[in-house]
């Protein structure tokens, strides 16, 4: 009876429960910008803050502040309410309609550099992403709430684009 180790049959890669191989060891990501016209004056941080805690939860890279064997950077160039699910209303003042739903909007750009294999790298690369919410409550009581629900989406995205391969 031939009994082979178990490590002997693994690869070279490093691997994740999500699926992506890396062999690169640090990322660096950058501070995202606002390029887009409106949303909260945290907003940037908050994403790139939110960017690296899914990279370090999901990766074994560590991260460093330049130079990293992978590197992210970009901004935020889309914050766009739009009124949908139009309504008739008896409101003169209003025209006549109005919206039950406003749907949130964000755009990120992003460029990925992968020192290690250039076949992976994009530029400019945009990432998209909304939540609709009833236009009769305050969007300052519930944005927190929306950008956390975009950006994860947007972020998971990000993340199969750039080390997951998908």
């Amino acid at each position: 009876m031939i009994v082979l180790p178990a490590f002997s049959l693994a690869g070279c890669g490093v691997y994740s429960f999500t699926g992506a191989n890396i062999t690169a060891e640090t990322i660096s990501i950058q501070q995202f910008y606002n390029d887009a016209e409106g949303g909260p004056p945290d907003m940037p941080q908050t994403f790139t803050n939110k960017l690296k805690d899914y990279y370090l939860s999901n990766t074994n890279l560590g991260l460093v502040d330049e130079d990293g064997e992978l590197q992210l950077e970009g901004s935020i160039t889309g914050y766009r309410l739009t009124p949908i699910a139009p309504t008739a209303s008896n409101n003169d003042e209003l025209g006549g309609n109005t919206s039950a739903l406003t749907r949130l909007t964000i755009t990120v750009q992003v460029t990925y550099i992968n020192t290690e294999d250039d076949q992976f790298n994009f530029e400019n690369k945009s990432f998209s992403f909304y939540s609709d919410f009833d236009s009769d409550q305050n969007l300052t009581a519930i944005e927190a709430t929306l950008l956390d629900e975009i950006f994860d989406q947007i972020i998971l995205d990000i993340f199969n684009a750039s080390v997951a391969n998908w």
